[in-house]
């Protein structure tokens, strides 16, 4: 490809609504363009990335015995309501009704279609295990897009279900899944770990997540160096320290006048933290005979921790959360700032289970400016769940061996999940096995966004002048630059690059030409910026010198070879480049 007929331009400066690298480096570098919030062209130079991307992810799953097909973005929703993620999913859904009013709903993933097709083609244990996969487009509509291609609304996802007699052969299949995740990672050149995570609304026993680890993500993990424990801040736990025993004192309401805050608290009563139990008003939506309904829920954890949204979500089965306004929290008589379930009823309350083993704490008297003090649960309240509800915080408790965990920041690049027969029995997706029974078809899925990974790639692998990417998944493997100017020399020098462009693309190089009429050095910026490999400079200067300047992207030095050997020194080298990548493609354990 030359650059003069390249369909797309660099930029001097990123938009200012761009918050991290790749989303910088890729617009500037002339990847992408934004049409709307979360919603992104490709351009050629992307694309071409993207399609190295997914071959790699093909060969990978390929080899596993996976079989390529493509499923519909539109579905109708009576497929979703089966399963029951109609009703389960909130706003991120994409509906709308097709001319004749019924339900329709955008793909956010394929289990429901997955289902309703092996529903009718799997009728036999003969005909299992299967693994089936597409790479196809998703929407979701994320209500805070952002970070460029990190977290998008409309995204192309690799997606694939392995179908199983039982779960043994889940098992193996997931072994396998694991495996080769980890290939399409190392092939990419993306240092990842795998954690585990919660299953969400995908439902199902099992889950990891593959994370590239990088300050500008999202996630947070909790990892402990000392034992290998993993797992996503959503699910992670941690060996919870017990209060002391006490004695169960009297109830007492005593006066905090502006005591709002458990800070303010703790210090007014000269108590520590641990000794105040502090209150999280929620609003859950929850079904009830298939009809949302909101409910205010008290979720109560000690003073000197946090609550975790997921975990909360999980424990009420809620299909939504989200903070409760003052109005609500006051119409069941609660105080906001001086509020406990104590003396309420008709409420949903969910405490941690440090609490019941925490005697005499400080809570609020649902009076305006006092607490009561030595409140203990079950003598002055109960709840209706009790349960793990506390977000595992940097240097709390392995709970495996007790070591300091560490909290690190992530980006999800792929995850995978034990699905089970949740999906196949809520669709009747069943087989007969050997003794003429029926039975629900095993289930697995698999999932990596294709523009995520290329996001996290460039987060990765960039210095100050630009993308640095590898060669498996650059657009290019070379980039040819030709300095003309006046002159027999410069002449010289073009008929020279020219010839080299047409050699290198008969030998099956990947070139891009900069055969452009632009300065030597925006041609040496923008080749830095659009991060291809190898850079191959013909100009009079070079070829005075002997040839053809090489220079790798990721290497400061610069060599000057003999023109005759060039395109056998780049296939060389291109060669060793990706070499270089299989050194990193090496067995990983799998801890359940």
């Amino acid at each position: 490809m030359r650059m003069s007929k390249l369909f797309s331009q660099t930029l001097r400066e990123a938009p200012s609504d761009a918050e991290i690298t790749s989303h910088k480096l890729l617009i500037r570098a002339g990847y992408i363009r934004q049409l709307a919030a979360g919603i992104f062209t490709a351009m050629p130079l992307a694309k071409r990335s993207l399609t190295k991307l997914e071959n790699i992810m093909r060969e990978e799953i390929n080899a596993i015995g996976g079989q390529e097909m493509s499923m519909p973005v539109v579905q109708p929703a009576e497929i979703w309501k089966q399963t029951g993620r109609w009703y389960k999913i909130g706003a991120e859904m994409g509906r709308l009704k097709d001319r004749n009013g019924r339900d329709m709903a955008l793909a956010m993933t394929h289990e429901e279609a997955v289902s309703d097709i092996i529903k009718n083609e799997i009728h036999s244990y003969r005909q299992l295990p299967v693994l089936i996969y597409h790479i196809q487009t998703k929407w979701r509509d994320d209500p805070r897009p952002r970070a460029g291609l990190i977290r998008v609304r409309e995204f192309t996802m690799k997606d694939s279900y392995s179908l199983d007699r039982d779960w043994d052969g889940l098992d193996k299949q997931y072994r396998a899944h694991y495996q080769a995740y980890f290939d399409i990672f190392h092939r990419c050149n993306l240092p990842v770990i795998a954690v585990k995570s919660d299953v969400g609304m995908m439902g199902g026993r099992m889950a990891h997540e593959y994370m590239y680890l990088t300050p500008s993500g999202e996630d947070t993990l909790l990892l402990c160096d000392a034992c290998g424990y993993s797992a996503n801040r959503q699910i992670a736990v941690s060996q919870k320290e017990n209060a002391p025993e006490e004695d169960a004192r009297p109830l007492e309401k005593i006066a905090t006048p502006h005591m709002k805050t458990i800070a303010d608290l703790s210090e007014f009563l000269e108590v520590p933290a641990s000794k105040t139990a502090k209150v999280v008003f929620m609003m859950a939506t929850v079904l009830e005979d298939e009809e949302e309904v909101e409910k205010l829920v008290f979720a109560i954890v000690r003073g000197d921790m946090d609550l975790n949204e997921t975990k909360l979500t999980n424990a009420i089965k809620a299909k939504e959360l989200r903070p409760a306004e003052e109005e609500e929290i006051v119409a069941v008589g609660a105080v906001p700032g001086y509020a406990s379930p104590i003396g309420l009823e008709n409420i949903l309350v969910v405490v941690d289970d440090l609490i019941p083993q925490s005697p005499n704490l400080a809570a609020g008297a649902n009076e305006d400016g006092y607490h009561y003090i030595n409140v203990n649960y079950g003598r002055d309240y109960e709840a209706d769940v009790v349960t793990d509800i506390v977000a595992v915080r940097d240097g709390d408790a392995c709970p495996e061996c007790g070591a300091p965990l560490q909290a690190v920041r992530g980006i999800e690049v792929g995850n995978i999940f034990k699905l089970g027969t949740w999906y196949s029995e809520a669709v009747g997706a069943t087989y007969q096995d050997e003794d003429g029974g029926e039975k629900p078809i095993v289930m697995g899925s698999y999932g990596i966004g294709s523009g995520r990974l290329l996001a996290s790639i460039v987060e990765e692998y960039n210095d100050e002048y630009g993308m640095i990417l590898p060669i498996s998944v650059a657009p290019y493997q070379v980039y040819l630059v030709a300095i003309g100017g006046k002159g027999d020399k410069g002449a010289k020098a073009l008929a020279v690059a020219e010839q080299l462009y047409a050699d290198l693309q008969e030998a099956g190089v990947e070139v891009l030409f900069d055969d452009r009429d632009e300065s030597p050095g925006v041609k040496f910026n923008d080749a830095d910026l659009i991060g291809i490999p190898i850079r191959l400079t013909v100009g009079a200067r070079s070829l005075a010198q002997g040839g053809v300047e090489l220079k790798r992207r990721d290497q400061k030095e610069r060599e000057t070879i003999p023109l005759a050997e060039t395109v056998t020194k780049v296939k060389g080298l291109i060669t060793t480049l990706y070499a270089e990548i299989a050194e990193r493609i090496v067995p990983m354990p799998l801890e359940d």
